[in-house]
């Protein structure tokens, strides 16, 4: 399987412009989006063995990731 990154924008196209404008204007959904794109970037890193991780450790990192996708996508429809 090859791998990718799965930034917001991609995971959720129809939302693009929603999401360039709450980071911009909204310091909490802008910090959830940083945290998002850290783990999403460590999690690649890891699968691609470039830093070492067990893999409990990835998973934990993958749940982390879910569970920030949800939140933002539950703050973009409103």
């Amino acid at each position: 399987m090859p791998l990718s990154h799965h930034p917001l924008v991609k995971e959720f196209p129809e939302y693009q412009e929603k999401i360039r404008k709450l980071q911009a204007e909204d310091s909490h959904f802008a910090g959830l989006m940083e945290r998002y794109e850290m783990l999403d970037d460590e999690i690649y890193r890891i699968e691609a063995n470039e830093i070492p991780a067990d893999d409990l450790h990835l998973e934990e990192l993958k749940k982390e990731r879910v569970h920030l996708k949800d939140t933002l996508y539950q703050l973009l429809k409103h």
